[in-house]
């Protein structure tokens, strides 16, 4: 049993004891190592709905292994509640401010461990970032996957369906349906977005138990997960390995390669590098790329492939990819088992995770190489690339797995938004033609926030004129769930008076994925030489001032004024 931490500071103050009993703890509680179970429970989205359950299962494990939990809660909020309004501008702030409250909890006694329960977009990285911050024995117990809808179908409907919606064509029983069959159960959305993204980062860096990302959140096997980690965490404590002992450079790469694997969402471009910031390493995003370059896309997962989450995690989920790639990872980083990975990996192996998980895909009858294909099978490397050029001197992203081969290369004309509002209007009422590249700006971390343009990018794949032919670029960012040839994070961001604040209509934007170039490469339709390029955008920078923008207060305006560079990880300095 671990000394317990707390000791010296209840011996200074005796009313800490006292408050404790004052919610239901016994003298001898008060003497047994204390472990914080903080999570994002809340009515807030269905992959936060169900923590609670799962919480009181870790407490139980605490119990069980002889240490006393105390339970502390923030919860998040949900990119699919904020789609097309000002909402959106607050999702990527929350990141911050949920790890800020965790390190706040965690900071107000010495805890002997902590655990963290989330599962989506942001909450997951915030707590990666907070236990990076309290250096404590930490584990993250992911939510886990939302169950499929009907035929294999995900919430990723609502893009279409809302844009057909507002041409009128959809009719009230289509509608219903959806909404009765979108979201079947809690748990995160069901496709490889960000949520399910990050539950894959969080275990392939050693945070989580092995093969607990994207377990079904309705089945019994997550909620024996969550008590195994209240008792593994007392473990840790005993053992003194914190989390600044996992989140070390080599797990970081591990999760890059996991993450090329996979066709992870383009967020991770930001939230890995703000994770790995708290530790005091810098995650270059071209070093994402250059992995990428090396490692096979093994997935076939939504928005990229055919199956879901839930379906990814029948076929073996991270473990399975980890043991495909064994040969390319380190396998002696420490993880949350409290052994190296490759160890971890052995005993999960024998104990029969991969029969139990493959027996539940042979239910469907689909072929366990037709969900995670072997480095052999696949014919493709990675999923992301960064893009540099005239119009992004400091890099862009762009989820080229998600790309229609005809669309690595192209060259169109500028359709130039400063609001995502504008940009979804313009679609829907037929001012963009085939063939163009819409712009959108001033809707980075400083601009507004960095919102997702989700609505946009599904009103184009909508649209049978536009989908395939119409890229979108943006200092904003795209949902994990976002397809087609979409490039995002463009840096330096307009507020900022980055190239891409001197974008006018009709410019030539040339996009090329595969030698990783974003560029302005002509004016009014017509081509010039980057000499001639250079010259006209300095012009416009010379006669450029930054147009009026709504006035920000409060946490938002917090965050704007402190956020860095979207290619840095967009946190606050």
């Amino acid at each position: 049993m671990p000394k317990q931490k707390c000791e010296r500071v209840r011996d200074l103050w005796s009313q800490i004891d006292a408050l404790m009993m004052g919610m239901n703890w016994t003298r001898e509680d008060v003497n047994k190592p204390q472990i914080i179970i903080d999570d994002v429970q809340g009515d807030s989205h269905p992959g936060s709905y169900h923590l609670d359950i799962l919480s009181e299962e870790a407490s139980i494990g605490v119990y069980e292994a002889g240490g006393r939990p105390a339970k502390f809660h923030v919860t998040d909020i949900c990119d699919g509640w904020a789609q097309g309004h000002e909402g959106m501008n607050f999702i990527l702030c929350s990141r911050g401010i949920i790890a800020d409250m965790v390190e706040i909890h965690a900071s107000v006694i010495p805890w002997d461990g902590m655990l963290l329960l989330s599962g989506c977009d942001k909450s997951t990285p915030a707590h990666l970032m907070a236990a990076a911050r309290m250096d404590i024995p930490t584990i993250h117990i992911p939510g886990g996957a939302m169950r499929s809808g009907p035929n294999n179908s995900t919430s990723g409907l609502a893009g279409p369906l809302s844009a057909r919606k507002k041409k009128g064509h959809v009719d009230l029983a289509e509608m219903k349906n959806y909404q009765l069959t979108g979201c079947p159960s809690c748990g995160a959305c069901q496709f490889m977005g960000t949520a399910s993204t990050m539950q894959c980062m969080s275990e392939a860096l050693g945070m989580a138990l092995p093969g607990t990302a994207l377990m079904p959140a309705t089945m019994s096997e997550i909620r024996r997960m969550a008590r195994s980690a209240g008792k593994q965490i007392m473990y840790l404590a005993e053992k003194g390995i914190t989390a600044r002992k996992i989140l070390t450079k080599a797990n970081f790469i591990n999760a890059m390669k996991v993450h090329a694997a996979i066709g992870g969402s383009t967020n991770a471009f930001i939230h890995m590098p703000a994770i790995a910031h708290e530790v005091g390493i810098e995650i270059d995003p071209k070093e994402f790329d250059a992995i990428g370059q090396e490692i096979k896309y093994l997935t076939n997962i939504q928005p990229s492939g055919k199956y879901t989450a839930e379906l990814f995690w029948f076929a073996g989920g991270v473990p399975m990819v980890q043991h495909l790639l064994r040969d390319q990872l380190d396998l002696d980083v420490m993880t949350v088992t409290g052994r190296p990975l490759g160890e971890s990996l052995e005993i999960l192996e024998k104990d029969g995770f991969f029969d139990r998980c493959h027996g539940y895909l042979k239910s469907y009858s689909i072929p366990l190489n037709d969900v995670i294909r072997t480095p052999e099978q696949s014919t493709k490397t990675g999923s992301i690339a960064v893009l540099e050029g005239n119009l992004a001197s400091e890099g862009a992203v762009v989820k080229y797995a998600a790309v229609h081969p005809d669309m690595h290369q192209h060259i169109g004309p500028a359709m130039v938004f400063d609001s995502e509002e504008e940009a979804q209007a313009g679609i829907i009422s037929g001012k963009i033609k085939p063939g163009s590249v819409v712009v959108i700006r001033y809707e980075g971390p400083k601009g507004s926030g960095m919102p997702e343009m989700f609505m946009t990018t599904d009103a184009i794949v909508y649209d049978e004129t536009l989908n395939g032919t119409v890229a979108i670029v943006t200092d904003g960012r795209f949902s994990g769930a976002t397809s087609g040839p979409c490039i995002g994070h463009v840096s330096p961001e307009a507020v900022d008076g980055g190239p891409i604040a001197l974008v006018e209509d009709h410019d030539l934007i040339e996009i090329n994925i595969p030698n990783r170039v974003l560029q302005i490469v002509g004016v009014n339709g017509e081509k010039k030489s980057p000499q001639e390029i250079s010259e006209i955008l300095a012009q416009r920078k010379e006669n450029w001032t930054l147009p009026e923008r709504p006035q920000k207060r409060g946490v938002l305006k917090r965050y704007s004024d402190s956020a860095v560079s979207a290619m840095k990880g967009a946190y606050m300095a």
